[in-house]
Formats: structure tokens, sequence, C-alpha cells
């Protein structure tokens, strides 16, 4: 039996649902390990269970390349399933057959099937299909490594040279593979880039502009971090000579989010609470797969650290806003469980105007959750007037 490096955020999670009939559901990126998870998730069936029967389907081999309707998966299920028992199966990338969840839920209906799936479209449970499984099924983001997993994956110690590798190259799983040197890790990560684009982009929604496409994918990697909106965007490319409507503009950053290359982050007054219906942050859900795209270059190390603390955030359960406070921006209000807190992130706050900026931001609100400035100073103590200071790396390896 092969050893897998445990990820252990993604154990805890689909542990406590292991034996339970119910569709687990890891949704991520391509490449983010989602695979990994799922032989992970056999290793601990198997501890659990005595001479398991575990039907193993990865849907991209051309091996089941047959099973293309939901009645060919469901009869190849059953063919492989025994009766009396339970039955682990085991579906990767399943939004490749149409229709999928027909057999899936006929497979719970008539009982004896704990059920675990991958799939790489954000909307994959969204709407009708929700319904459809009468919900019984739980949905497990899945991002890529975080700093700590990086530095294990990698056998590195916990360094600044450490989290500068972290923040350049990112953290796609498959990286254990390669020399951690330029050229190797961003001829991997723009081929990657590119398979996502057309495999699940490009492909999946019929995109025709792909020159477009691939302009606009550029423009939101060079703007990561800053309020956007598909008029600014029309403007800019319209300067540029690269006439497109508002609707289209929408419709692509759709496509990029379903495939969950990119996310958007909305905007909430603080004060009133309203969430705005114009104008979104973007972060990319794969930092390397940003600097592959728009070059690495130590004069984006701010946009690039913002990236990396709303990862973070995510990986750990966290709903994220951007915050709005009368004419101020606080970078992230992050809720969990009822729970909340404040995020500033800068480069550093070496100078008294930075730290004023920073500091003061998160003074103007008046409530009493916990308020941090993240930035890649080294140093720590840092407190004023209850807001803390915490330096990235130390943010990284230790808030969860």
């Amino acid at each position: 039996m092969k050893t897998y490096i445990t990820r252990e955020i993604y154990k805890k999670r689909i542990d406590r649902y292991i034996g339970k009939e119910i569709i687990k559901v890891l949704i991520g990126q391509r490449r983010v390990g989602k695979s990994y998870l799922l032989f992970q998730a056999m290793d601990s069936i198997r501890e659990q269970f005595q001479n398991p029967n575990i039907i193993y389907i990865n849907l991209e081999l051309n091996e089941y390349e047959k099973l293309n309707t939901s009645t060919a998966l469901y009869d190849y299920v059953k063919s492989k399933s025994i009766e009396g028992g339970l039955n682990f199966l085991m579906i990767d990338e399943v939004q490749v057959v149409p229709e999928f969840e027909k057999a899936l839920r006929s497979l719970l209906a008539e009982g004896g099937f704990d059920i675990y799936c991958t799939g790489s479209n954000a909307n994959i449970l969204s709407g009708e299909l929700g319904t459809y499984l009468g919900g019984r099924y739980v949905e497990i983001p899945v991002h890529t490594l975080n700093y700590p997993e990086f530095l294990v994956f990698h056998r590195l110690e916990n360094t600044v040279d450490s989290l500068n590798q972290y923040l350049k190259y990112g953290g796609l799983p498959y990286l254990i593979h390669l020399d951690l040197t330029d050229e190797t890790v961003f001829d991997y990560l723009k081929n990657i880039s590119q398979s996502i684009l057309f495999r699940d982009v490009v492909s999946r929604f019929e995109v025709r502009n792909v020159d477009f496409l691939n302009r606009l994918i550029r423009y939101l990697a060079n703007e990561t971090g800053n309020l956007i909106s598909a008029r600014g965007i029309s403007k800019f490319l319209k300067s540029q000579n690269v006439p497109i409507s508002i609707n289209a503009i929408l419709n692509y950053l759709n496509y990029l989010t379903t495939a969950m290359l990119i996310a958007g982050v909305q905007r909430s007054d603080i004060q009133g609470k309203k969430v705005f219906e114009v104008g979104e942050k973007y972060y990319f859900n794969d930092i390397g797969l940003r600097n592959s795209i728009a070059g690495f270059s130590p004069f984006d190390l701010g946009q690039i650290i913002e990236n990396a603390v709303y990862l973070h955030l995510k990986t750990f359960g966290y709903d994220v806003l951007v915050g709005k406070q009368q004419d101020r921006e606080i970078d992230f209000i992050a809720e969990r469980e009822g729970e909340k807190v404040y995020i500033q992130v800068a480069l550093r706050i070496t100078e008294k105007q930075t730290m004023e900026r920073e500091f003061g931001n998160l003074l103007d609100i008046k409530d009493n959750y916990p308020k941090y400035v993240v930035t890649m100073d080294e140093y720590s103590g840092v407190s004023y007037e209850g807001v803390k200071h915490i330096p990235l790396r130390q943010f990284l390896s230790e808030f969860v």
C-alpha cells in the first residue's frame, strides 16, 4: 500500500464522513491534489474497515471512456459492487459524465454506497443539481498546498528563503517532483494554466475569442487584489483598440471563476452590511499560476502576499469579503462559525505614513473582533490600540 504525505486539513474533513451513505464532493481547480485526496481517503477506509470493497473510477483515463452516460456509469458501478455490504465508490472528475447525478441518486436510494467524487467545476452542485441530490451530499473545497504543507512536501525549514519560494512558485502538489528552479517550475505552470484555459473554459463553454480570453487573464494577473469591474475592463481594452461588450466580459469572468482558475471576492459595507454588486477583487487559486501568467516581479510582491493571505483564509474555511468603511478599504473581512476577523495586508510598515494608514483603517471599525495587519516584515510584537501586527511567515504558519 502506497504511503502518502497526509494533508491533515482534508483528512479531518473527509474522515468525519467515512462510512456515511452520503456523497462527498471534493471541488477544486485542476492539479490541486483532489485525486491524491481520494487515495488518502482510501488509506483511511482501509484502516477502519477490513477488506473494504473500493470501486475507483478515473473518468479522465481511456479505460473508463465508455462510461459516458449516467446509465453506463450506474451499470458499471453495480457490476463491481457487493450485495449486503458497504461499497466505497470513488469517482475522479465526475462532471465528465452528463447527468451523473441520476446514477449517484439511484445508488444512494438503493443503499450500501459511501460515495466520494472530485470535480473541477465550481457550479457542479449549484441550482437544480443540489436539489436533485436531495441534500444528501457535502461539498469539500480543495485548495493548493498551504505554506506549512509546502514545507512538508518539499522538506524545507520554515525560513525566509522557503517563504520566498512559496510566494514565487505557489502550492501545486506536483511541484514535489520538480527542481524548484524558475525555468522548470514556470514551464510546468504555464502548461497547467493553458490546460485549464483550453479544457475547462474554451472547450466547455465553446469560447471563440481565445485571444481576448488570454488578454483578460493577463489583465487579471496584473491587477490581482485591485478592485475590478467589467466596465473598467471594457474601458481599458478600448484604450488598447480591443472593443468588447460589458456582457461578454462578465461571461468570460464567470467562465474563469467556474473553472476555478480565479476567485471573485465581493465588497461589503462594514457599517450597513450591504454587499455591493459592482466592483470585486479577483485572486488566483494558486499563486504560482498567477506568477506564470503575469511574470514574477518583486514589484508585485504586495499583490502576491495579499493573494497568499486570501488563499490561507479560504483553506481554513473562512468566508471572505472585501470591506468598505466610508472612503477606506479593509482588505479582508473573514468569517467562520460566527466569528470574524479583519485583516489589512501591506508589504512593509517601516514608514510612519504606512503604519497610520493600515492601522488607522482598522481602528475606525468600532467592534471588538480581532484586527490584524499582515506584512513581509520579520519582526513581530507590534500592537497599537488592540490592532496586532503579524509577519506573513508567522501568519501563514500559525493562523488557523
